[in-house]
Order: C-alpha cells, then sequence, then structure tokens
C-alpha cells in the first residue's frame, strides 16, 4: 500500500524511529531520485514492511493482523476467486458462525477494492491490514498440494516403452506439459526451501532430488522418455545451446513465486545415463542478516568484529563446499557498504547482488581470472576488496599486497579449520612475516541444521553418552564442565537459544536435545528447520604472529588461539546443542575428524 508523505512523516516522527531533519534529508532524496519516500525509508532499513504497517493501523485505527497461511480453511479462502484475491492482494481468512467474514488486505484504504468484495460476499465484513508478503503467503494457497498437480502432468507423459525420444518445439513450448513439470518442480523445490534441485538420469527414470537444509531427499522419479524434453526446457530458460549436450554448460534464470524473485544458476553434465543437471536457487529478496542471527557470539563475535572495524588487512573465511562462507561474506560487506565507502570484489559466480557495490564475474575464457581481477581491481581505487576465492599463489600474493597497500580484503579458502589456513598460505609461497602482518581474522565454519524450536525434545544424557562427549570434545571431566557452564551461561545471555534453560551444572551435562522423530507441520516432519553456523574465530595476536614467523604447525597455532579465548568449532556446537539450536549428532556429524 502507499502512504501519503506527510502522514509517513508523521508516524515515524511519533513513534520515535526518526527525527523531522533526518526525514528532510531522505525526502531530498526520494525528490532527486524521483522515487517513493516509503520505498527509499524502507530500502534504507529505517523501519520494515510489517512494522510501519503496524504504526499506520494504529493511525487509521484498522486492526493489524498477520495469518498464518495453514490456519485457512480451503473453503473460506474460495469464497472470492483467486483472480480477484490477486488483483486487491486481499485474502477471506475466517468467517464467523454469525456471519462475519474476515477480510485481511494489503491496501485497506481501496474504497473500490473494499466495496468490490464486498458485494461478493456481503457486507457483513471486518477489515483488517496485513503486511505484502503475509498476504501473497496465503494466496499460494489457492495452489493446493504441488506434488500432486506434479504427478498429474507426469502421468500424461508416462509410456509403457521408456524410450527415450526426438525432442519437438511442441514439447519444450510455454504452455506444453514439460514446461508445467519444470515450472512445478521449481516451485515445490522453492515451497520445501531447497537449496538446489538435482536432476538425475538413471537408466530406469529420471530422479530427481532436492538439498533441503544441506541434506539430499530423494522427490520424484519422472519416466525416463521426458528426460531430453526436460533438460531442454531448462537450458532454454538458461539461455544455453540445446544440441550440445558433449560437455558442461552453465547458466542462469529468474522467476517469481509468491511475490518473491528468485534467481536460479544451472549447470549441466554429461553423464554415463545422459545429462544431469544440477539448479542451485538463490533468493534474491533475501536480505542479509546479522553476525547475531548467523550464529556468532561472545569472543567469536567480538574478534570478527574488530576485525571488519580495521581500515586495512585481510579477513579470511574457510570450510568446505556449501558451509556457508558466500553468506558470511554477504552479511559482512552488507554491513560495511555505506556511501563513502568503495567496495569492489571479483566473485566465481556472483551469488548474491549487494545494491551500491561493484561485483565482477570471472571468466576463464576471456582471460578474467581471480588474479588478474584483483590486479584491476587495485585499479579502481577500492577501500574495500573481496576475491571470491584464493586458489593459487599469485591470487594470494595480490591479497597480501592490497591488505599491505591500505585495502581491507575479504577472501575463502578451502581448508578444515581456522589455523590450517595459515600454513596453507605458506604453502602458496606467502613469506611468513606477511602473513604475521596482514591478516587479522581468520573464520572457520560448517553449516549445521536447526532443530524445529516447535517440536524439539528435551532428554537427560547417559552417563556413556556424557563419557564419549568428554572424549569427543577433549573436556576434562570437573573443571572443563565449568568452563562449558560458564560459556553456555554467556551464549544463553546473549540471546543464543532464546529462553532455553541451561543444560549443564558445575559437574555434567544435565539435558541435550533432539530432533522429534515425527516432527511437526511447522518442520514438515523432518525435526528440523533451516541451518545455524558454527564457528571459529582465530584472531591473529602478537604471541599467534610469533608463531607464525617462527613456522608454528596448526596444532600449536591452534593450542595457542584457544588459550587466548577461542571457542572450536566443535565446543561452539556443543554450546548450540546445549542451548536447543542442534543436536550433538549434526555437531559431530560435520567436525568429526
Amino acid at each position: 500500500m502507499r502512504i501519503s508523505d506527510d502522514t509517513l512523516i508523521k508516524l515515524l516522527v511519533k513513534g520515535g524511529i526518526q527525527t523531522a531533519e533526518q526525514l528532510d534529508v531522505l525526502k531530498e532524496e526520494s525528490a532527486r531520485l524521483n522515487r517513493p519516500l516509503q520505498d527509499i525509508i524502507i530500502e534504507k532499513q529505517v523501519i520494515d514492511e510489517p512494522s510501519l504497517k503496524k504504526l499506520f493501523a494504529d493511525y487509521a485505527e484498522i486492526p493489524y493482523i498477520e495469518i498464518d497461511p495453514r490456519d485457512i480453511p480451503q473453503d473460506v479462502l474460495n469464497k472470492i476467486p483467486e483472480r480477484i484475491a490477486r488483483q486487491y492482494n486481499a485474502v477471506i481468512f475466517q468467517v464467523d458462525e454469525d456471519g462475519l467474514v474476515h477480510l485481511a488486505m494489503d491496501d485497506p484504504d481501496d474504497v473500490q477494492a473494499v466495496s468490490f468484495i464486498e458485494k461478493e460476499v456481503g457486507e457483513n465484513t471486518k477489515v483488517y491490514i496485513a503486511p505484502h508478503e503475509n498476504i501473497l503467503q496465503c494466496l499460494e494457497n489457492y495452489r493446493g498440494d504441488v506434488n500432486e498437480e506434479l504427478n498429474e502432468v507426469i502421468d500424461i507423459q508416462r509410456e509403457d516403452d521408456g524410450t527415450a525420444q526426438q525432442v519437438t518445439e511442441a514439447e519444450v513450448a510455454e504452455d506444453s506439459p514439460i514446461a508445467q513439470t519444470v515450472n512445478l518442480l521449481l516451485e515445490y523445490a522453492i515451497r520445501s526451501q531447497a537449496s538446489d534441485i538435482h536432476i538425475e538420469p538413471r537408466e530406469e527414470y529420471v530422479q530427481i532430488r532436492y538439498r533441503i537444509d544441506g541434506v539430499l531427499r530423494e522427490v520424484n522419479q519422472l519416466p525416463r522418455n521426458v528426460l531430453g524434453a526436460l533438460v531442454s526446457r531448462i537450458k532454454i530458460l538458461s539461455n544455453l545451446k540445446i544440441d550440445e549436450r558433449r560437455v558442461p554448460q552453465d547458466g542462469r534464470f529468474k522467476i517469481k513465486v509468491a511475490g518473491k524473485q528468485y534467481a536460479l544458476r544451472v549447470s549441466t553434465l554429461p553423464i554415463a545415463d545422459g545429462e544431469k543437471v544440477v539448479m542451485r536457487i538463490l533468493d534474491e529478496s533475501n536480505q542479509a542478516v546479522s553476525l547475531t542471527d548467523l550464529g556468532y557470539w561472545g569472543h567469536s563475535l567480538a574478534i570478527i568484529t574488530e576485525a571488519i572495524a580495521e581500515p586495512n588487512g585481510m579477513v579470511l573465511i574457510t570450510g568446505p563446499t556449501g558451509s556457508g562462507k558466500s553468506t558470511s561474506l554477504f552479511s559482512v560487506l552488507t554491513l560495511l557498504n555505506r556511501p563513502d565507502v568503495n567496495i569492489s570484489t571479483i566473485e566465481d559466480p556472483v551469488e548474491y547482488k549487494i545494491p551500491g557495490v561493484n561485483q565482477t564475474q570471472t571468466n576463464v575464457k576471456a582471460g578474467m581470472t581471480f588474479a588478474n581481477g584483483l590486479r584491476a581491481l587495485l585499479r579502481q581505487d577500492p577501500n574495500i576488496i573481496m576475491v571470491g576465492e584464493i586458489r593459487d599463489s599469485e591470487t594470494a600474493n595480490l591479497g597480501v599486497q592490497a591488505a599491505l597497500t591500505g585495502h581491507l580484503v575479504f577472501s575463502t579458502l578451502h581448508t578444515n579449520n581456522a589455523a590450517t589456513c595459515l600454513p596453507r598460505l605458506l604453502d602458496m609461497g606467502i613469506e611468513p612475516f606477511l602473513i604475521a602482518s596482514t591478516v587479522k581474522a581468520v573464520v572457520g565454519q560448517r553449516l549445521v541444521r536447526r532443530l524445529c524450536m516447535t517440536c524439539r525434545e528435551q532428554y537427560t544424557p547417559s552417563q556413556p553418552e556424557v563419557d564419549e562427549m568428554v572424549k569427543l570434545f577433549n573436556l576434562r571431566e570437573g573443571q572443563n564442565f565449568a568452563d562449558i557452564r560458564r560459556l553456555e551461561k554467556q551464549a544463553a545471555d546473549q540471546g543464543v537459544g532464546g529462553e532455553t534453560p541451561l543444560g549443564t551444572n558445575e559437574r555434567t551435562v544435565t539435558g541435550l536435545w533432539k530432533a522429534h522423530p515425527d516432527g511437526c507441520d511447522e518442520c514438515n516432519h523432518t525435526g528440523y528447520k533451516g541451518r545455524i553456523g558454527i564457528y571459529e574465530v582465530l584472531g591473529v595476536s602478537v604471541p599467534v604472529q610469533k608463531m607464525i614467523v617462527a613456522n608454528a604447525t596448526s596444532n600449536q597455532i591452534q593450542d595457542q588461539a584457544v588459550s587466548e579465548g577461542m571457542t572450536t568449532m566443535q565446543t561452539d556446537g556443543l554450546i548450540k546443542s546445549l542451548r536447543g539450536n542442534t543436536t550433538l549428532e549434526e555437531v559431530l556429524r560435520v567436525t568429526r575428524e
């Protein structure tokens, strides 16, 4: 909905969110850019859309509501046709016994829309205001079960012989069953909050798998004869060569689902049974989350915050593929992104678009490697540089030189933990004294599945389990549980795990958490919902610098960092499992060495 500038200023000043002077600056910017003040205010995160709607609801004396789409009965939803509901961004979510119709709208000030809907459903209507995103989520209920639709479309295409067929233009057209299949696969993946879609040819069928919360799950098997048309349709969307099946290809395309824009990064690969396609789903409407929301706390949060506030130096993030390195960098760069700072990146590929940041894609065929791109970036007068990955000694050397000449450099490395990153740079031919003087902090990270907060279960571990925990986390009986309790208290004070009660005393572990075996509707009966990072942040202090110059081993560097207060990934994971964020099994799955 569109709120007039005068009303908007009145609401924000009265709510104590901005002063009149601050809003005058934003109003000037809105006039200069010829854009509505409301858009500028939400874009600059002065206030989010739901909070603004709440302020307006109080001002206009209209009740505010946020609806859970699962609570709307289908017969109630269908009281207004989908076409009208989408046209006016309106949804009926409840009908009382006395016939009172509860109608939520994005813009209840739209008198024409309200009167039109009242003609459809009767004038006994109570109107509410709801956030735009919330309305769009509710409108998705008109779609029904995507998986059922998918099976219906696939049944049309099943043939008894199962042989591959020649792909015709009609088969891959916009309105063909194959196009519907691709749309439904994408929609189902996005609704399932999958990060990747795998379309894999097998001898008898085509296997469809989604990676959800880091774990691959089979969701469907398609008839083998649809493979050619399915891959061709995806290639058309991604602007790839349809007739080239002998070499891998990469492309991307965008789709909109429930009002949100998603970018899909597509990779094809010839394998023994045909062509395999993997699509990475990137939510382009995602706002960067804060370091605290990512799972940083305590010593780790203090060191990373200190390192990114430095005017120059190098901050490295390490971990295997899929450990959330890009997300951490995205959040840090968004945090540092201001009009008075020039941020330039060289990435392969550009995953997250950040407004106001100069992002460059590598292109090896054209000679645009990380090293060449970084060399060019240094002539672009940057304050902050982000190099997607340090893969060779040339890139590493240029990164170190940039950090020495007054730039703040961020990059990633593929190593097992924070401490092994420093010897890895030595292995790339960087002089020890240069590493010691440029690297400010090294982050080691992994992603673990987050327990569903609705259905998780607490249990008391048995003595053998506690003994196993002591062995696995290198704890010493007695004194070290006091250390774990101290860390758990610190994490609880910083909001890790919310209101979850403490799970330790001075002597032992009294309570751990596990996933409910049957899950609930909230987590799609898996017991887990989303992922959270576990981290270790190694600050390069003076003693650590001396050890680097003396060519110390990664174990010696790690021991020194721990003695200075570093929380290792395993310990961070243990604290998060005590706080009910994840399970001990999850932590061991990603960190066991």
